[in-house]
C-alpha cells in the first residue's frame, strides 16, 4: 500500500502529532513552520505562522480548538486551531523542548532546555488566569538542576506530568504542588520521546540506548522491554491492538556514512506482550524522528530527517492477522 506523502517542511521532522478524533496530524520541523494536514487524504490545511526558530513540540488540546508549540526561539505560542491566530505568546530564556496540555486544555505546561547559563524548567500556566501569560508568571515552576527534561507527557487526569532526561531519568511531578512524586532510573541513555496509551494507563518511552520501554503510569514500574540495535528516537502504543512501532536510526551526523540498505531506517512493529518484531516498514530517506498512531488505529505516521511525514494506512491483512492471533 502505497503511503501518503506529506511534503511541507524544509528541515527535519521533529514531532507529529495527531488530534483526539485523528482527522488532524500537526507536524512541526527544524524550520519555524508548524503545518496541519487532513490525515485521511494528506491535503495541507493550514500553517500557524510566527516562530522564528527550530519547532521542537506541539500538542492540540481535547476538542482541538487550541494548538500549543514550543521552539528554539525561546517562546511555547498558544493557536487558535481554526483560523491559526496566534492567542498567547510566553517568552522563556531558553529553547521550549516539550509541551502539552492538560486533559481538559486548561492548563499548559512545557520544558526548557539547560543552555546559555540559563537552567532547565518545567512551568505551569492556567489559560482560565489571562494574567499569568500577561505577566509571564506561570502559577507553579519546577526546577530540574540535575539533568534536563527532553521530553515530558501529562499523566492521567492531569494530576501529575511523567518526565524523560537527558540521563534516562523518569520522573512523576505533581501537578499541583510541583513535588517529585517518583524517580526510576531504567535507561542508560538519554530518553528522546515519550508517549501513553490511549487509556493513560500505560507509557511507552523512547531511547538512546536502543530500547524502547513499557511502563505503568501511576506506579512507573516496568512492564516490557523492546530491544534493537540502534537508538530509538520515537515509539508509540497501538490503541486497538498489542502492537508497538519504534522509529529511530543512527545519529543524524552519522547517516552519510552509511548506506541506506545498512542504516535502517525503518519502522518497526514489535508484539506489546511477547517484545518479539512481526514487521518492518521502509520509507524515510533518514532516521525517523516521530510516530504516532491514529487514534482509530488504522493507520500510523511517521516524521523522519528527511523532512517527510508519512501516513501508512494497514492493509486489511493486518486486522485479520491480529484477530487470528
Amino acid at each position: 500500500q502505497k503511503p501518503i506523502l506529506l511534503q511541507g517542511h524544509e528541515r527535519s521532522i521533529t514531532q507529529i502529532k495527531y488530534n483526539r478524533e485523528g482527522d488532524l496530524l500537526f507536524t512541526v520541523a527544524k524550520d519555524p513552520i508548524v503545518n496541519v494536514w487532513y490525515s485521511v487524504n494528506g491535503e495541507r490545511l493550514g500553517t500557524y505562522n510566527g516562530h522564528t526558530g527550530a519547532v521542537w513540540c506541539v500538542d492540540a488540546d481535547w476538542d482541538t480548538r487550541h494548538v500549543l508549540t514550543g521552539s528554539a526561539d525561546n517562546s511555547c505560542r498558544l493557536w487558535d486551531c481554526e483560523t491559526g491566530k496566534q492567542l498567547a505568546l510566553v517568552k522563556t530564556s531558553s529553547a521550549v523542548r516539550t509541551c502539552g496540555f492538560d486533559f481538559g486544555g486548561n492548563i499548559i505546561m512545557f520544558s526548557t532546555d539547560k543552555q546559555m547559563g540559563y537552567q532547565c524548567f518545567v512551568s505551569f500556566f492556567d489559560l482560565r488566569d489571562p494574567s499569568q501569560i500577561e505577566n509571564n508568571e506561570p502559577y507553579m515552576k519546577i526546577p530540574c538542576s540535575d539533568s534536563k527534561i527532553t521530553s515530558a507527557v501529562w499523566g492521567p487526569l492531569g494530576e501529575f506530568i511523567i518526565a524523560g532526561h537527558e540521563s534516562g531519568e523518569l520522573n512523576q511531578f505533581s501537578a499541583k504542588s510541583g513535588e517529585q512524586l517518583s524517580n526510576i532510573k531504567e535507561h542508560t541513555k538519554q530518553i528522546n520521546d515519550i508517549q501513553t496509551s490511549r487509556d493513560m494507563t500505560m507509557f511507552i518511552t523512547a531511547s538512546k540506548d536502543n530500547t524502547a520501554k513499557l511502563f505503568d503510569c501511576t506506579t512507573l514500574g516496568h512492564l516490557k522491554t523492546f530491544r534493537t540495535e540502534r537508538p530509538v528516537n520515537s515509539a508509540a502504543l497501538s490503541p486497538i491492538f498489542d502492537h508497538v512501532v519504534l522509529g529511530g536510526g543512527q545519529e543524524a551526523m552519522d547517516v552519510t556514512t552509511t548506506s541506506t540498505r545498512i542504516g535502517k531506517f525503518e519502522a518497526r512493529f514489535f508484539h506489546l506482550a511477547f517484545e518479539e518484531e512481526f514487521g518492518r516498514v521502509k520509507g524515510h530517506f533518514g532516521p525517523i524522528n516521530s510516530v504516532a498512531f491514529h487514534p482509530d488505529g488504522k493507520s500510523y505516521s511517521s516524521g523522519g530527517e528527511d523532512g517527510y511525514v508519512r501516513i501508512h494506512y494497514f492493509d486489511p491483512q493486518y486486522f485479520e492477522f491480529e484477530f487470528e492471533a
